[in-house]
């Protein structure tokens, strides 16, 4: 991994004016935290550590499943003493003895080929990883906590809704399998919205579009991932399908500072769209630019038949309205140009000699 490209990511986040002091010498849970998004909001109160933004050090506290995954992930912070593990399923109760006073739930399989191969640990992490958390929320009186929701919960819109708005609403099958995530989305919104009516959590709720950038799984099974490790294999793009679903592509850098800023500044009890629109293309455009981007590798877009690994959605179209974030001072500044070209070279350094990411 080219670390050049993280660490200007990393600047350009804590160059956001944001109110960084209220982490000074507070705790933050993050769930999931090996997972792209959350990683990358890991690795930024770390780099708070390393700079003059706070009177005491942030304290992370990663709640992780896989262990050796997530120590491989933070192998930078090794013994240092402001990144702390906790090893367990979230769908389990969360004890934690010490004090929590950030939560950001971000624990969820978001990966397609999952809604198909394990739709009920999909729901899981979503519904019953809420609930423990929520319930922590309380007993701990934390100062914020954020959710992780999605921009799939909106369903299928019409076309009327499109740049899709905070308070409008689509079609989602809850017979589908495939609605598992979306549904599981759904549901734990309306858990974050009853326990800050109820018990006063003061919990805001993110629904991110399309997500990529430094550090995802290529073989995730999104086919934004897909094309990357084509380019990185200099092999052809090989598309499944026509490519004519339109998606709003937003980068890490952008994302992780518009989630900082719901977390510090956001109103308890609301939604925030979380994406890009200037980064809306359908995915046959996006093959077409990633494979210019690189034109001495002599690249190409063809046609291969479905693999049949994934369900696909009904969705043709989904663009964010996120007028509600920029209120806040928040503006995604990276095209799918400059994005994936960060991308691509985050990975190239190591790639091509280790033939794995």
């Amino acid at each position: 991994m080219n670390n050049s490209v993280i660490e200007e990511d990393l600047e350009a986040i804590l160059g956001t004016s944001l109110p960084w002091q209220e982490l000074s010498g507070r705790t933050v849970l993050i769930t999931g935290a090996s997972g792209l998004i959350p990683s990358y909001m890991v690795d930024t109160c770390m780099a708070l550590n390393r700079r003059p933004l706070l009177d005491s050090p942030v304290h992370v506290l990663v709640l992780v499943r896989n262990e050796a995954a997530a120590r491989s992930r933070f192998a930078r912070y090794q013994n240092n003493p402001h990144l702390e593990f906790l090893v367990q399923d979230v769908c389990e109760p969360v004890s934690w003895p010490g004090r929590v006073d950030f939560i950001i739930h971000a624990a969820s399989q978001a990966s397609p080929k999952y809604y198909n191969a394990d739709p009920v640990g999909t729901l899981s992490a979503n519904v019953m990883g809420t609930l423990n958390l929520l319930k922590l929320a309380v007993e701990k009186q934390v100062e914020s906590m954020l959710f992780l929701s999605s921009g799939e919960i909106y369903g299928q819109v019409p076309d009327a809704f499109i740049p899709t708005k905070e308070e409008d609403w689509g079609h989602v099958n809850p017979m589908s399998v495939r609605s598992c995530y979306a549904e599981s989305k759904r549901m734990a919104e309306t858990m974050c919205v009853c326990w800050h009516h109820q018990y006063g959590v003061p919990v805001k709720v993110v629904r991110p579009y399309h997500t990529y950038g430094p550090g995802m799984k290529l073989d995730d099974g999104r086919v934004f991932a897909d094309f990357v490790g084509n380019i990185l294999n200099r092999q052809d793009i090989a598309m499944t399908s026509e490519g004519t679903a339109i998606r709003a592509f937003c980068y890490l850098a952008d994302a992780t500072a518009g989630f900082f800023t719901i977390l510090l500044n956001g109103v308890n009890g609301e939604a925030y769209n979380i994406g890009n629109p200037e980064g809306a293309v359908s995915i046959s455009e996006l093959a077409s630019t990633l494979v210019s981007l690189f034109p001495e590798y002599g690249l190409k877009v063809v046609r291969s038949a479905p693999s049949g690994q994934y369900v696909p959605s009904k969705i043709d179209k989904n663009i964010p309205d996120i007028t509600r974030a920029m209120k806040l001072g928040w503006r995604p500044s990276t095209g799918i140009t400059a994005g994936f070209s960060r991308t691509i070279r985050s990975y190239s350094a190591n790639y091509r000699k280790e033939g794995t990411i």
